[in-house]
């Protein structure tokens, strides 16, 4: 019977110091690092307020896709086409000006210049 006693006096003792071990509070690692405002961005969250301002009036799926590819490093290499189609609109434009190209002459020019085709096949 002592035995016994002392079985349930030892797990009695278990159960009230399993208690307290779960009532202590952890530190967690996160925990302590996000109190610490003052410290500097890391580079992915830099990168993430960025990309967050640039598609600020995106909604929905494009700015689902705008911002992955903003993560990505994608940012810099999508405006390019555009703006190289946009380059060569200007310079098409700007050539036909010089050569005061009208009407039917300069549609075909530019028509030409846009797909880049060669400057004599432009001229006919």
């Amino acid at each position: 019977m002592t035995i016994s006693l002392r079985l349930l006096a030892a797990s009695t003792a278990l159960a009230f110091a399993g208690m307290t071990f779960a009532a202590t509070p952890q530190t967690h690692p996160t925990t302590a690092t996000s109190s610490m405002s003052t410290k500097t961005p890391t580079a992915q969250q830099q990168r993430m307020v960025d990309c967050n301002k640039q598609v600020a009036g995106k909604k929905g799926a494009d700015r689902k896709t705008s911002m992955s590819t903003c993560l990505k490093g994608g940012v810099a290499a999508m405006p390019a086409p555009r703006s190289t189609q946009q380059q060569k609109m200007t310079n098409c434009n700007a050539d036909a000006s010089s050569k005061a190209l009208k009407g039917a002459q300069r549609q075909a020019f530019m028509g030409s210049c846009l797909k880049g085709d060669s400057p004599a096949a432009a001229k006919h």
